[in-house]
């Protein structure tokens, strides 16, 4: 049974446009590529069943096509509605809006989980990330993004007496409410001490900046950002940073866990929690979830 935990606060984009406002509007194509190529580099080949975590509107869901079955969840429900939108009916997605403190999957559910663009709104990832490893399966890959609080422009800004708080040092910096930027070295060893192998790192974005924008076209940015995170992700430097890793086996004990429940109760952890849209209720705490137009909805009201 999942132990009783304090839920943090969490980032909520409901009713945002921030699919629109920063994705589509907000030039952001070389971001975009740039994570692309990141991706090609560190995504298996396939699997079974992918848990996205923070998938939003479901931007980078397509580039799971190895897949048998994709699973995303946000806090959202109007983001995952405007995922739906644009996968379509394609029944190898499952949608879930649930808190990624209190994750509603049994033991093993998943065979690799990423989670991109969504750390930086953690004030408690270490939480965050122990809940993951419960859900996923020994040797599972696990791919991780960041925003880099080591990065080229903070260390120059902080070097030039702009900024404050230092870039070298272990601990997170909260820039905005709910926004944190994260030292490499403190990510590194939140994922070894929940359980995870470190495979490979590669730096994103090493050309973010508004200037290149207006001076060189998209194919030749991404032609030197793919040039860049070949030859310079040792540096650590970057605005992002994504992290492979894999799901160190964890023993008998959790060979013994394994169940073929996907659910379980996010309030009192107990599994299996059986699957009867429109409504699912626990069995030991009574507690009810809905289903409602293609939605899993386990948050705690």
């Amino acid at each position: 049974m999942t132990k009783e935990i304090n839920t943090p606060p969490v980032c909520d984009y409901e009713g945002s446009d921030y699919q629109d406002k920063f994705w589509k509007e907000g030039g952001r194509a070389y971001e975009d590529g740039a994570e692309v190529l990141a991706l090609k580099r560190l995504l298996p080949v396939g699997g079974k069943h992918l848990l996205e975590l923070g998938a939003g509107a479901g931007r980078n869901t397509p580039r799971y096509q190895g897949f048998e079955r994709v699973t995303l969840l946000d806090y959202s429900t109007t983001q995952l509605q405007q995922a739906i939108q644009y996968l379509g009916s394609d029944q190898r997605y499952r949608f879930v809006a649930a808190d990624v403190y209190r994750l509603p999957f049994a033991p093993r559910a998943f065979d690799a989980a990423t989670m991109i663009r969504t750390l930086h709104h953690l004030s408690e990832p270490n939480i965050a990330i122990a809940q993951l490893r419960e859900c996923l399966a020994d040797n599972a890959v696990f791919i991780l993004e960041f925003a880099n609080k080591r990065n080229l422009k903070s260390i120059l800004r902080y070097w030039l007496g702009k900024q404050d708080w230092s870039p070298f040092t272990p601990e997170a910096v909260e820039f905005v409410e709910l926004n944190f930027d994260f030292h490499p070295a403190s990510v590194r060893k939140m994922l070894t001490e929940n359980g995870f192998h470190l495979d490979k790192e590669i730096s994103v974005s090493f050309l973010r900046a508004a200037f290149f924008k207006r001076v060189m076209p998209l194919g030749l940015m991404l032609a030197k950002e793919n040039f860049l995170q070949r030859g310079f992700s040792w540096a650590a430097i970057s605005p992002s940073i994504f992290l492979r890793s894999t799901a160190f086996p964890q023993g008998q004990e959790a060979l013994d866990m394994q169940t073929e429940a996907f659910f379980r109760c996010p309030a009192c952890g107990h599994y299996p929690l059986a699957d009867t849209p429109p409504e699912l209720k626990c069995e030991q705490c009574g507690q009810t979830y809905e289903f409602k137009d293609g939605i899993y909805d386990f948050r705690l009201k």
